[in-house]
């Protein structure tokens, strides 16, 4: 019998902390793993808990701090250890702050050898209340908070804590955040996720009753989305998706990339330019922050421009506009593929080099 594996995730070390606490001790023959990467030293310590105390305290230098490497490194291989050792009934992991659980979550999904002895139950996402609005769609920087995992980390804590809200099974805030914020967070997370105010609201048995399923959360979270969004019924949050199967103009995406990129919501997806046709390319921000890179190839889907924006209070009037001014117009489009043969497209610096991508 495979040994169920919970995982806790979070960008505030202290929210993930509290989130531990209970289920380390109601869980059944539970061992707890807690990882966190020191940014400066670019050291991953590792401590592996039970209700008797700690067993071990290690501290694992890293080529690189970066979660990648953390994963590959000690992560992996500790969950795998624990998963074999038949002490143990349960397995509670926090992965460092503000990493995603999603790589683990495809190792564990196409990992033979960890599927031999582990179980991915759940993955639960670990909130602060604090301010929780101003969180999720403002532009502070992870560095700012120090929960950056290495000194070039510049990712956002909006982005960050909008995506870990994403991919979770059961969103659990350390108190109660007002409806506003409560709204926010039911309109990111995914439909049947479940979200709860306060740590000891968490049932810990039902964490290793099948929370996670693989398919359902990659499809809520993927970068390229197929199903239709469910209606928002009632809430002070709103959703706005836009989909076309036209590219984004690249210059027009360079020179204006603000008006969509920035501004009080939460924003991901998928788009395309004619310059690199084949090019998956993602969208993913919160407030002013915005990564766009390569993602995947299309492969034998037909590529297509799909835009998913959440936010709360009055929705912006100017994205449906922007978002239709963006992609290419009839003309544009109907131009031979060899006119947008182009050696550079001015987005060099997010997506790589034209040929690099060909």
């Amino acid at each position: 019998m495979r040994t169920p594996l919970v995982v806790v995730t979070g960008v505030d070390p202290a929210a993930i902390d509290a989130a531990m606490i209970g289920p380390s001790w109601d869980l059944p023959d539970a061992v707890a793993v807690r990882h966190r990467i020191d940014p400066e030293s670019q050291v991953l310590t590792r401590i592996v808990s039970h209700a008797g105390g700690i067993v071990e305290h290690v501290d694992i230098p890293l080529e690189h701090a970066c979660v990648t490497c953390a994963l590959r490194e000690d992560i992996l291989p500790t969950l795998e250890r624990l998963g074999r050792d038949k002490r143990w009934r349960s397995v509670l992991a926090a992965l460092p702050a503000a990493a995603e659980a999603n790589q683990l979550g495809n190792v564990m999904a196409r990992n033979a050898t960890l599927n031999r002895f582990l179980r991915l139950a759940g993955v639960v996402a670990a909130v602060s209340s604090d301010d929780l609005v101003h969180d999720l769609l403002a532009d502070d920087l992870l560095h700012e908070r120090g929960w950056h995992s290495n000194p070039f980390d510049e990712r956002g804590v909006g982005e960050t804590a909008c995506a870990l809200i994403e991919y979770a099974d059961l969103v659990v805030l350390d108190d109660d955040p007002g409806a506003e914020a409560a709204d926010l967070v039911r309109a990111l997370a995914r439909p049947d996720a479940r979200v709860l105010s306060g740590f000891h609201q968490v049932d810990s048995g039902a964490l290793l009753q099948g929370l996670h399923s693989h398919r359902e959360t990659t499809a809520w979270s993927a970068t390229v989305r197929t199903a239709a969004l469910p209606p928002l019924e009632e809430s002070g949050a709103w959703r706005m998706g836009f989909t076309s199967m036209r590219p984004f103009h690249p210059e027009r995406l360079l020179e204006q990339i603000e008006r969509l990129g920035a501004g009080r919501h939460r924003s991901r997806g998928s788009f395309w330019v004619p310059t690199r046709p084949d090019a998956v390319l993602e969208w993913s921000g919160a407030g002013d922050q915005l990564s766009i890179g390569s993602h995947d190839t299309w492969g034998r889907r037909m590529p297509e421009t799909r835009l998913l924006f959440t936010g709360v209070g009055t929705p912006p009037s100017d994205l449906a506009v922007a978002f239709d001014e963006f992609l290419l117009t009839a003309t544009e489009a109907s131009r031979s593929h060899a006119s947008w043969n182009v050696l550079e497209d001015g987005l060099e610096p997010w997506l790589g080099d034209i040929r690099d991508v060909a």
